[in-house]
C-alpha cells in the first residue's frame, strides 16, 4: 500500500513524504536571508526607537519614564501636525481613489492606442518623491512658474499667486502634487480589479436590456469593493508616511500649515535634536498606521 502512495504521488509530481521536511527545510533556509533584512532594516530601528522614547539611550542615566508621551498632550505643535496629517491624507487618498477610478475605467474601455495610454497614465508614479516635489515647486513658482504664466494667459486671475506662500494656499497645492504623484498605484490596482471582472456578466446585462450606468452600479462596483477597500487602505498608510514630496515642496511651511507628522518628526530629531521626543511621535505615528492598516489586515486574513 505504501509503494502504490508513493507512486501516485510520483505520478502527480509531488515530493514523497520522506522528502517533504528536507524541502520544508531548504526553504526556510532561502527564506531566512530576507527575514535577516526585514529585522535588521525594519526591526532593530523600531526596537531602538521604542525603547529611546521611555529612556534616553545615549545618556548615562537611563531611567524609564513616560514623560516624552506625556508632552505630546500638551504640545500644540503635535495637534496641529495630527491635523494637518489628517486633512494631507484623507484629501489625497480620497481624490487618488477618485481619479485612479475614473482613470481605470477610461483604460479598461475598448480605445484604439489603449497601451500607449496606460503608459502615460502610470508614468507620474515613477517619478521620485524627491524629484516630484522639486518639479511642482518650480512650476508653483509665483513669478516663473508654469502655473501662474497659464492662469494669467488664459485669464483667469491678474496677479501672481503664492502657491506654496500662503498659509491657506499651501496645503491644498501640496494635495493637489501629491493627486498627481500618486493616484497611479490606486489606478493599477483598480485597473487590475475592473480586468478579473468577467465579461459575460456585460454580456448577460446587455441582453436583459441594461444600460451602461446600471451595469456599472449592478456589476462593476459590487465586484469592486473589495478591491476598493484594499487599495483605500494600502494608499492611506502610503500616503500616512509621505516626506519627500512635502519636504522638498514647502518643509512643512509656511509656518505650520503643511507640517505633517513625518516632517515633524524629522525637525524634532535632525533640527532640534530632541531624540527621545521623536522618537516617542515616531511611535505614537506608527500606533496610528498600525490602526489605519487593521481593515487590510482584516480582508487578507478573511481572504485566507
Amino acid at each position: 500500500m505504501n509503494e502504490v502512495f508513493k507512486a501516485r504521488l510520483r505520478l502527480l509530481r509531488l515530493p514523497t513524504p520522506s522528502l517533504m521536511p528536507r524541502n520544508a527545510s531548504l526553504g526556510y533556509l532561502f527564506v531566512l536571508p530576507t527575514l535577516l533584512m526585514l529585522v535588521l532594516v525594519l526591526g532593530f530601528p523600531v526596537v531602538i526607537a521604542v525603547l529611546n522614547s521611555f529612556t534616553p539611550l545615549w545618556s548615562a542615566e537611563r531611567v524609564f519614564t513616560v514623560e516624552n508621551y506625556t508632552n505630546l498632550t500638551r504640545d500644540d505643535l503635535f495637534w496641529n501636525s495630527l491635523r494637518v496629517t489628517a486633512i494631507f491624507v484623507g484629501g489625497t487618498s480620497l481624490l487618488h481613489l477618485f481619479v485612479g477610478f475614473i482613470v481605470a475605467l477610461a483604460l479598461n474601455s475598448e480605445i484604439r492606442g489603449r497601451a500607449i495610454f496606460r503608459v502615460i497614465a502610470i508614468l507620474p508614479w515613477t517619478v521620485p518623491d524627491v524629484i516630484s516635489g522639486l518639479v511642482w515647486r518650480f512650476m508653483y513658482n509665483p513669478t516663473s512658474g508654469v502655473v501662474n504664466h497659464a492662469l494669467h494667459q488664459l485669464g483667469v486671475t491678474q496677479r501672481w499667486i503664492e502657491w506654496l506662500g500662503d498659509p491657506d494656499l499651501a496645503l491644498p497645492s501640496v494635495i493637489f502634487a501629491d493627486v498627481w504623484r500618486g493616484y497611479p498605484f490606486v489606478m493599477l490596482i483598480l485597473l487590475a480589479g475592473l480586468q478579473a471582472i468577467p465579461r459575460d456578466l456585460y454580456e448577460a446585462a446587455q441582453v436583459d436590456g441594461a444600460n451602461v450606468l446600471q451595469e456599472f452600479r449592478y456589476i462593476t462596483l459590487p465586484s469592486l469593493v473589495r478591491i476598493i477597500a484594499i487599495a483605500l487602505a494600502l494608499d492611506t498608510v502610503w500616503q500616512f508616511r509621505r516626506f519627500g514630496l512635502v519636504y522638498n515642496m514647502t518643509f512643512g511651511g509656511p509656518g505650520y500649515a503643511t507640517d505633517i507628522l513625518p516632517i515633524y518628526v524629522y525637525k524634532q530629531y535632525f533640527r532640534y535634536f530632541n531624540f527621545e521626543y521623536a522618537s516617542a511621535v515616531a511611535v505614537v505615528s506608527a500606533v496610528i498606521m498600525l490602526i489605519i492598516s487593521i481593515p487590510y489586515i482584516y480582508l487578507i486574513m478573511r481572504r485566507d
